[in-house]
């Protein structure tokens, strides 16, 4: 089994594509099937996951998703290419279990950014 999609509950469809396009994700399909259903998916670079989000796709309410995670191989270069491109990210949190940023897209739905640490430097 493999996880391809994950859901994103969201108000304006537009400006989420907007946002997520300014993060960094690239457009894989936009569709209007109806004027009750549109269907757009969009995927980080790199990633084997996307997330959709539309009109009459979900249940969940705008905002409920928290701590989506995504795992980068720099926290400082990731965090400085989104405050770049406007995105208002946390500053980097070290915890033993790697190296976070956090920010959230427009509907307040969470995102956590993970460098992994180098568990090599404890052996």
């Amino acid at each position: 089994m493999k996880l391809e999609l994950v859901m994103v509950p969201v108000t304006d469809v537009d400006r989420a594509r907007e946002f997520y396009e300014r993060v960094g994700f690239v457009t894989d399909h936009d569709h209007e099937v109806s004027e009750e259903v549109r269907f757009v998916q969009m995927t980080p670079p790199g990633s084997a996951c996307s997330i959709a989000f539309g009109k009459g796709l979900t249940r969940l309410e705008p905002g409920s998703l928290d701590n989506l995670q995504m795992v980068v191989a720099d926290a400082d270069a990731v965090r400085a290419e989104l405050a770049g491109r406007g995105v208002e990210v946390s500053e980097v949190d070290e915890l033993r279990w790697g190296r976070f940023v956090f920010f959230a897209d427009p509907d307040g739905n969470g995102w956590a950014l993970q460098q992994l640490p180098d568990w090599s430097a404890d052996a």
